[in-house]
């Protein structure tokens, strides 16, 4: 009824944590694939690594749609999530993350 997707009039009128829930519950349910790309990307992005999302993430997904994750990666940071984790970390917290992410894309 008023031309606004649910995620903008979210933004637009609710502020503070319970806006960045509302917003990531919407995000997740529109394309959860994406979703989690974003905060994986985000987790190894600027200076360090936030070590506990990417390992929570890549664990938990690993079974469940990782693939498809690996997919929304590549197409929205025109890098591979492989290349995303080898360029961010090291040693055998990098080889662990590697066999969890699979093969290169």
């Amino acid at each position: 009824m008023s031309n606004y997707d649910v995620e903008h009039t979210i933004k637009k009128e609710m502020s503070g944590d319970v806006r960045d829930a509302f917003v990531a519950i919407v995000q997740s349910v529109k394309n959860k694939p994406l979703f989690f790309a974003d905060k994986l990307y985000k987790s190894m992005k600027g200076a360090g690594t936030d070590e506990k999302t990417l390992t929570r993430i890549m664990v938990s997904r690993s079974e469940i749609d990782l693939l498809n994750i690996r997919r929304e990666f590549i197409e929205k940071y025109d890098k591979s999530l492989h290349q995303a984790i080898e360029g961010d970390t090291s040693g055998d917290f990098l080889k662990a993350l590697l066999a969890l992410c699979g093969g290169e894309d």
